[in-house]
């Protein structure tokens, strides 16, 4: 939201989430400009959805002591272009201002003109953008996720060939994400984020959820082919609705609980007629799809009101599940089982190796954390439909590269799943 607004005041009394002040700039020769705000500006109290352009015209404190959070003072634009008679209304989502420019030159003594762009809490991404622009950015984010996510599984799965330990590998890719986020931050080309000890407590049941579902997902993928474990992976939202629904009350609408039919079905089918079938890697799929189910809602619960950027938030939980996951990794599989392994895979591959596994644990960090700085961008329903079409993209390219034999009934499963996945997305909207 563009908007336009006249004060005469010399701060705005923001609410106590951001102590930043907004200076109006005394002078009409230099004009004061604020840009990136540490926290955005948050007007709390709200009540209203917005469903059409909202024009602004000043922004008023009605306590006259600065401690209260301004209200805003509004006009929608009418039809006649008239718009004399503003009258104050409140929006549901808090208003975040994004840029906030005094230009001075009024003219009027201590009235100043600041120009805004302003964007609503729920909005994925500022309305002021063309969306030409827009369309762009996310299909750029589809297409960097997707293709690292492709590589991902392909050099992962090589590692796994010649060297089965999923406990390691899975602790290596936590590794190389956690080392690539603290050289990034100490060289400031990523800023820190300020965390505090209820932050990392809160983190916990997530971290500890991802572990689970990360390390789940590889021993599934050491034990059979990697279409076979994202076609199970695509029944995730099976269990989204079961977990929501047993234990925490949730209801759907009833398009939820039919969209639900196919992805079993598919799921089913294609487990049953899958060639290599192997119960290891099909209950590995299973629970991985359950501990991630967890993960997104201890993600909402505990996480909800942290500021910290997509990026920083993944880096921190990567950070953390490393620790969690280093000594279950020495105990399952351990040093002289690794030495044993490493030497019989240089024996079979070569130095290859060696690049595939520095390949497979930095493209696992770079793929997930390219999907945590989309959902800054984009809204959850894209977001999902974006995974829906990143599994197929996985499934189709792992088929050619591994050259995985393929029934046309399992193929038929894993087409009713993905469709099933992609109606549910909707459904749940």
């Amino acid at each position: 939201m563009n908007c336009s607004i006249k004060h005469s005041t010399t701060s705005f009394p923001f609410s106590d989430q951001s102590p930043t002040r907004v200076p109006v700039g005394g002078s009409t020769r230099n004009p004061s400009k604020i840009q990136s705000l540490p926290k955005p500006i948050s007007f709390k109290d709200s009540k209203i959805v917005l469903k059409q352009p909202l024009y602004v015209s000043h922004l008023q404190d009605f306590s006259g002591s600065g401690r209260n959070p301004s209200k805003i003072q509004s006009l929608q634009k009418p039809s006649n272009g008239s718009g004399r008679n503003p009258s104050k209304i409140q929006s549901l989502p808090p208003l975040y201002v994004s840029h906030i420019q005094d230009f001075g030159g009024s003219g009027r003594k201590g009235i100043h003109e600041t120009v805004c762009n302003a964007y609503e809490a729920d909005h994925s991404q500022p309305l002021g953008q063309s969306e030409a622009g827009q369309k762009m950015k996310i299909g750029l984010y589809f297409a960097t996720w997707w293709s690292l996510n492709v590589v991902f599984n392909i050099y992962n799965k090589k590692v796994l060939n010649a060297f089965p330990f999923p406990w390691l590998t899975s602790t290596l890719s936590l590794a190389a994400g956690s080392l690539i986020m603290l050289v990034s931050w100490a060289t400031k080309v990523v800023e820190a984020p300020k965390t505090d000890v209820e932050f990392w407590k809160a983190l916990f049941p997530v971290a500890l959820a991802h572990t689970i579902g990360h390390v789940a997902a590889t021993i599934s993928m050491s034990k059979v082919a990697v279409s076979f474990t994202h076609i199970i992976k695509s029944g995730e939202p099976a269990f989204s609705v079961f977990v929501s629904r047993v234990f925490l009350g949730e209801t759907f609408p009833i398009g939820v609980y039919l969209s639900l039919l196919p992805i079993i079905g598919g799921c089913a089918l294609s487990a049953l007629t899958e060639l290599n079938f192997n119960m290891t890697g099909f209950m590995g799929a299973m629970v991985s799809n359950l501990a991630f189910v967890f993960r997104n809602i201890f993600s909402k619960k505990g996480m909800k009101g942290k500021s910290v950027s997509g990026m920083n938030y993944y880096a921190c939980l990567s950070m953390l599940s490393l620790l969690i996951l280093t000594p279950f990794t020495i105990a399952m599989e351990g040093p002289q089982m690794w030495e044993a392994g490493w030497q019989t895979a240089l024996t079979q591959v070569g130095p290859n190796i060696v690049w595939w596994v520095v390949a497979q644990s930095v493209f696992y960090h770079l793929y997930n954390q390219v999907s945590y700085m989309s959902l800054d961008q984009i809204t959850p329903l894209t977001f999902s439909v974006g995974n829906t079409m990143k599994r197929i993209s996985v499934i189709v390219a792992s088929i050619i590269i591994f050259r995985t034999p393929l029934q046309p009934v399992n193929a038929l499963g894993a087409a009713i799943a993905i469709l099933g996945t992609f109606i549910y997305s909707q459904a749940k909207q």
